[in-house]
């Protein structure tokens, strides 16, 4: 429990800064209980209003949770959620800030992930997202490549870029941990991805391993891996061409991260990727509601902005 004790005090008192004036609710699952323990063991050693809220897993990533879980996180100051699928881009979430909560979600975290994703230093994980925001946020077009096959161009002009730092100090602010990316949910979206990295439900691609994604218009129209167009056709029989949009380009930040293990959570935010996710986007600026959310990362990419070369920052740049 020592190394899950260290992670912990480093997302309450780093990352969410618990004051002792407010409450903070730690929201976990039948699956994450161990590290929704560590989390509560902290907060209660800095405030008497700190409290525990247990669930069965849901059933996919993005689900909504009971709503006494909603409740709780609705009225708390602060918010942590170790859970087994994403409450991320769940309406729970976004009322909870909307409410003036603080809120750190951990979409399928494991203690392996959550040790090693808390070491980093988070305050050098903000600067590099600042260094990258920079150089996007006034660009109208983002194109990525790969070597892998990727060439997919994003109109984004209208939308906000944001950042997932994992300094969650402000009311109303959100944050996944581990963190580290700068992302964006764009407007439109044309070309082909390939990911070669980590893609549920799959998790770490063998090497060699790809998965194409064609999108026309801002929506995916061919998808090679069998799974994964199964997943989204069936979120298509409940909500239509929404299981399909282009939800989300991210670029990682976290340079303490030095290779993939196959955790969408954590491979996400490594320096120098990109991922690209599709279904829902409403809960990070876009507009569509969808039951799914499938992020795929792509190693190696290099992305321009307005036809310039961005500099994405690296291990190296530890």
């Amino acid at each position: 429990m020592a190394a899950l004790r260290s992670a912990a005090e480093t997302a309450v008192r780093q990352c969410l800064a618990l004051d002792a004036a407010e409450s903070c609710a730690i929201v976990t699952d039948d699956k994450r209980e161990r590290i929704g323990e560590a989390l509560y063991e902290v907060a209660s050693e800095i405030t008497d209003d700190a409290v525990i809220v247990r669930y069965p897993p849901g059933d996919t990533h993005g689900s909504e949770p009971p709503e006494p879980v909603a409740a709780a996180m609705a009225g708390a100051d602060v918010v942590l959620a170790p859970t087994t699928k994403s409450l991320s881009h769940t309406r729970s979430r976004t009322e909870a800030n909307e409410a003036g909560a603080r809120v750190a979600t951990l979409p399928g975290i494991t203690e392996d992930v959550f040790t090693t994703g808390l070491e980093a230093d988070y305050e050098s994980i903000a600067a590099h997202c600042e260094s990258v925001r920079e150089q996007v946020a006034d660009a109208d077009e983002i194109r990525v490549t790969t070597e892998a096959g990727t060439d997919i161009t994003f109109g984004v002009a209208g939308r906000r870029w944001l950042s997932d730092t994992g300094i969650v100090h402000e009311s109303g602010e959100m944050s996944n941990l581990p963190a580290g990316e700068v992302f964006i949910s764009p407007e439109t979206a044309d070309g082909t991805f390939v990911v070669d990295g980590t893609m549920r439900p799959h998790g770490l691609l063998a090497d060699g391993q790809r998965l194409t994604f064609e999108v026309e218009d801002g929506l995916v129209t061919r998808i090679s891996d069998d799974e994964i167009r199964e997943t989204v056709e069936g979120a298509a029989e409940d909500v239509g061409d929404a299981a399909h949009n282009l939800a989300e380009l991210g670029i990682g930040t976290n340079v303490a991260v030095t290779e993939l293990v196959g955790s969408v959570l954590l491979d996400e935010k490594a320096g120098g990727t990109v991922h690209i996710a599709i279904g829902d986007d409403a809960g990070i600026g876009g507009d569509t509601d969808a039951p799914i959310h499938l992020d795929g990362i792509l190693r190696e990419p290099t992305v321009y902005a307005d036809g310039d070369p961005i500099d994405l920052p690296t291990p190296t740049d530890a």
